[in-house]
């Protein structure tokens, strides 16, 4: 028996989340039930789509990948990073925005469009393209940071993304970073029914602790605990009680 091949479609550093991603692996199992067993593997991993592929087929060669980063909106300048990130666009020179990359000539990577999209305390950067360089969505979240903050003139980004220049970038934080989507020219053939038990209780679990971290992040910001004190009439209960 030959040994299963698994392939993903795209790696994350660490601290990145995911909400969507590709794999393709090799299973004598029929599709159906190699989907259902993949949706038992973990209860906080979900697989939404399948299709049958043939051997040649390499899930590393998608169409499009989707970056979002979450931007706490702080006194950041809209319009300045909109104006920023509308100039990622086309064939740019990545060496600044990436990791690990030969320094001597230009390495050419083409990007859809980088928007920049208000939401409720913050900000969603979203990044377009084919393929992405090792840290690149992230190097460039950190040149919008610079030029917002003066540090980096528009001159100096345009010549950066054409080639006649370098820059030295640090890494926006990973834990704000979430590869969004993965696409490919071909149609699902199979599709999940919805979560199982596991997967339900997970989730369940999973809103209340958030709701558990709410609580406790609004009692350190606003100092107090007086909210979590007895009613009144539940305070004179307990004396009774007593």
């Amino acid at each position: 028996m030959s040994a299963a091949r698994l392939e993903v479609a795209s790696r994350t550093d660490r601290g990145v989340s995911a909400v969507a991603n590709a794999l393709t692996l090799s299973s004598p199992r029929a599709a159906p039930a190699l989907f259902r067993s993949l949706n038992g593997i973990a209860p906080d991993i979900a697989f939404t789509a399948a299709s049958e592929v043939s051997e040649g087929f390499r899930v590393r060669s998608a169409t499009r990948r989707v970056y979002r980063y979450f931007e706490p909106l702080g006194d950041h300048d809209l319009a300045v990073w909109r104006d920023a990130a509308a100039r990622f666009s086309g064939p740019i020179d990545v060496r600044s925005f990436g990791r690990a990359l030969p320094t001597a000539e230009p390495v050419w990577r083409t990007l859809e469009a980088v928007t920049v999209t208000l939401r409720p305390g913050g900000a969603i950067v979203e990044v377009r393209a084919p393929s992405f360089v090792w840290g690149m969505v992230r190097k460039i979240v950190a040149a919008l940071r610079e030029v917002d903050a003066g540090r980096l003139s528009v001159e100096q980004l345009e010549a950066a993304l054409h080639g006649r220049a370098r820059l030295t970038l640090p890494l926006a934080e990973p834990e704000r970073l979430v590869l969004w989507n993965v696409e490919f020219p071909l149609p699902w053939q199979h599709r999940w029914a919805g979560p199982n038990r596991h997967q339900s209780r997970w989730e369940r679990a999973a809103r209340e602790d958030l709701w558990v971290r709410q609580e406790l992040l609004a009692a350190f910001v606003s100092g107090k605990q007086s909210d979590a004190e007895p009613e009144p009439q539940v305070r004179e209960s307990i004396r009774a009680e007593r």
